[in-house]
């Protein structure tokens, strides 16, 4: 709420506050004398309770026979008596707020307090004292006659101090009673103020423009209203006459308006041209990444932006991965790598269906967005939806280092092109699946082949067999029994190496499951060998090609079956990681090893590493081997994302 220095809402601020405080004055004045009156009035009873004990110590020591009393009993009950008469006193003249207890201040009461006070003191009290010093029978006779005649001028001067007390209270009630009158007259007139102040500033106001609006709804454009004031009511007037005239204004040129929106056709022809340029691109076979490369800067360039990104929905944990930018710093992607569905504003465009976003970063709340966009010196964002098939594909931005507005126009050619770059990338990964089926009907092809030419394994059966043939004509039953027993293991590993081809080259990823398919490949060594097996996936990223994924799988499943034929491992243990500069597998054992720098006697193992590190290259992976005799063997496969576009 904005108030003005000057209008209407200074001055009902002011009125209000001006009653507020004088009822409040008017309150706290009756408060302050209505607790005085509470503290008088608790004073006038315990001086009034003075003059009572005056009394009753007058009555004690004429009823007193100190013959048959104990006198010391009757001394301590005297002296309790004049210890209560003091404590009395004390509380007089001091006062005690938390009662409240007061003796007024005006009309000589405190001087009559300290008369009355000095009269005690002076003459009542030490003839009293003198008893309780001698309470023999002919000092009390004495001295009672003594305090008969002192009680009767201390009774006086504790009548004078009530009287003159209670005078004041009369006064102080008086006061209270009046200052209530006023309290009510104030609200009588205040009311009578308040209304006749909201007529002249408020309800004749809104009746003046509210009969000039049901003018104008009768298409009297010719209506005006009285601009009575310089406040708020004033300037809300003096704009529908304003509004009156520009429509008038209107009108009058719409000609002129007609031929404006004509040229906004045209422009509207240069956006479906742009349109058109894109589309066409859209069309040309690339990748993920290079369609998105292209397409940015061709947005990029024509909205005149200062950055760009694109980021891709991981459909499995739901987040945004960036895959390609242009013009964004190396903080604001650490920051910015991946956004959770639903998460400022890019998140919220891709909970839409082909929505577009515009956030104006300096005025954002950081309950909506994150400050990553105004660290990096933006003022303007737009975030799109990508979509194919009213289905969420992920979201592109652009980025302003000055304040953009995005008319609706704008925005709905940004939703159309997110529309056909969804289409776009949904085509390629349909092209994609399509290469990897024909990789897969390969792979099968190959399967069979081999399972027809495992030289290998049939050159050492071959090699048996003739053993064999020659311990049967020798008639050497013992030969015979070890020979037959080499082809049946022979046989059965042959077998078993077949079936173990089988199951690999049949194998694909399905779509954004290599984590599963991995986790698969790991229980199946678990169950065949009784291997310990761990599986460690952390990061998220934009999934790989499937044709890599299937590659990167084909490896891990490679460098499994290394472990069960050669590494006489007890545990085996893989991990994923994930990040935007791409991927990395780690296959660790804790078999036997071997030494790096020789070449491994195990024809089969060293065909194995080659034929991963084969793979590695073909889908542009690193790959490298750790080993050591006795300290098992790590297999470490990096798979990097180029996603930067070029300036």
């Amino acid at each position: 709420m904005f108030i003005r220095s000057s209008g209407l809402s200074v001055k009902i601020t002011g009125m209000l506050l001006g009653f507020f405080l004088v009822a409040l004055a008017a309150i706290a004045l009756t408060l302050f004398i209505s607790w005085h009156l509470e503290g008088a009035a608790a004073a006038i009873n315990d001086a009034g309770s003075l003059r009572m004990r005056v009394y009753r110590l007058a009555h004690h020591l004429a009823r007193a026979d100190v013959e048959k009393i104990d006198r010391s009993a009757f001394a301590a009950d005297l002296q309790e008596r004049i210890d209560d008469f003091d404590a009395v006193l004390s509380v007089l003249r001091r006062g005690d707020p938390s009662r409240p207890l007061f003796v007024p201040r005006e009309d000589g009461i405190p001087e009559d307090l300290a008369k009355m006070a000095d009269n005690w003191a002076t003459r009542s009290r030490p003839i009293l004292s003198a008893i309780v010093a001698d309470p023999s029978p002919q000092n009390l006779h004495l001295r009672g006659l003594e305090f008969d005649a002192a009680a009767e001028a201390c009774v006086d001067s504790i009548n004078q101090l009530v009287l003159r007390m209670e005078q004041s209270y009369a006064r102080n009630t008086n006061i209270l009673r009046t200052s209530q009158v006023i309290l009510i007259a104030l609200a009588v007139i205040g009311t009578i103020l308040l209304l006749r102040f909201f007529f002249l500033t408020v309800i004749r106001p809104v009746f003046e423009l509210h009969e000039g609006v049901k003018r104008m709804g009768q298409e009297d454009f010719d209506a005006r209203v009285p601009v009575l004031s310089k406040d708020e009511f004033g300037e809300l007037s003096a704009g529908f006459n304003r509004m009156a005239a520009h429509l008038q204004s209107v009108y009058d040129t719409l000609e002129e308006r007609v031929a404006a929106k004509t040229r906004s056709l045209e422009e509207k022809n240069r956006e479906l041209e742009i349109l058109y340029d894109i589309v066409a691109f859209l069309r040309e076979p690339n990748d993920v990444d290079t369609l998105c490369k292209g397409f940015l800067e061709r947005v990029q360039k024509t909205l005149g932006a200062s950055a760009s990104s694109a980021r891709l929905l991981d459909l499995e944990s739901r987040n945004l991965c960036m895959i390609v930018h242009d013009g964004l710093g190396e903080d604001f992607l650490d920051r910015e790598e991946v956004l959770a569905c639903g998460e400022c504003v890019c998140g919220e465009a891709a909970q839409g269906s082909g929505l577009s976003l515009t956030l104006d970063v300096r005025n954002a709340s950081l309950a909506v967005t994150r400050d990553a966009c105004l660290r990096a010196g933006f003022r303007t964002v737009s975030a799109t939806s990508i979509t194919a098939n009213k289905r969420a594909l992920g979201v592109f931005n652009l980025y302003f280092d000055h304040s953009q507005p995005i008319g609706d126009a704008d925005r709905q050619l940004l939703e159309t092109l997110g529309q056909q770059l969804g289409i776009a990338i949904e085509n390629q990964r349909l092209h994609a699946r399509e290469r990897e089926l024909a990789v897969s009907e390969e792979r099968n092809l190959l399967a069979r082949e081999l399972h027809d030419s495992i030289a290998q394994g049939l050159a050492f059966l071959n090699l048996q067999v003739q053993m064999l043939e020659r311990a049967l004509a020798e008639q050497r039953a013992e030969d015979v029994r070890t020979t037959v027993e080499m082809l049946r293991r022979g046989i059965q590993e042959s077998y078993e190496d077949v079936r173990e081809l089988l199951v690999h080259f049949r194998t694909r990823v399905e779509q954004q499951d290599l984590d599963a398919a991995i986790a698969a490949a790991l229980r199946r060594l678990a169950e065949q060998t009784g291997i310990a097996t761990d599986l460690d996936v952390q990061g998220d990223g934009a999934p790989l090609d499937p044709e890599a994924e299937t590659q990167v799988l084909y490896i891990v499943q490679e460098a499994l079956s290394n472990v069960r034929k050669h590494a006489g491992a007890g545990t085996v243990s893989v991990s994923v990681r994930r990040g935007r500069d791409g991927l990395a597998v780690t296959v660790r054992d804790d078999g036997v090893g071997f030494a790096e720098d020789r070449d491994t006697t195990d024809g089969e193992a060293h065909i194995g590493l080659q034929i991963m590190r084969e793979r590695a290259l073909r889908i542009g992976g690193r790959f490298a081997v750790r080993s050591s005799p006795g300290r098992g063997t790590e297999i470490r496969l990096e798979l990097p994302r180029t996603n930067e576009v070029e300036a």
